[in-house]
């Protein structure tokens, strides 16, 4: 009797595992490269007034681009944030561009650290699941 209920507990407990991790879309797979999402991870990273989510687009242990997802970040300010730090890493290897000194941008501080935020974020969830 106490196997069959081991067993069961087993099986209940690779099903719960496995519908956690069914759900989990932070990096998935899209032309070849492997696309980082910070929305989930980066939740509590915020700009000057919102998160600042990002995708980071991998391919071959290199940073191919990043991607600006919407945000609440004042318009005038998150433009020059993206025109200044949006290419900074691309070519690098992951750990090279985790390892990149990146400036912030006059006047969108809290915005441009959200962003480096989020990239150090990305790079460090793909070395540890790809």
């Amino acid at each position: 009797m106490m196997k069959k209920y081991y067993s069961l507990v087993t099986i209940l407990f690779a099903l719960l595992a496995m519908s956690f991790m069914a759900g989990d879309d932070t990096m998935t797979k899209e032309d070849g490269m492997f696309v980082v999402n910070t929305t989930t991870i980066g939740k509590d990273v915020e700009g000057y007034t919102s998160p600042t989510p990002l995708k980071v687009y991998i391919k071959k242990d290199k940073v191919e681009k990043i991607e600006f997802l919407k945000s609440q970040e004042t318009p005038k300010y998150y433009i020059k944030v993206k025109k200044a730090l949006q290419e900074k890493w691309n070519g690098l290897k992951v750990k090279d561009a985790k390892a990149q000194h990146v400036d912030v941008v006059t006047g969108a501080t809290y915005s441009s650290e959200a962003v480096i935020k989020n990239v150090q974020l990305a790079l460090d969830y793909y070395q540890s699941h790809k």
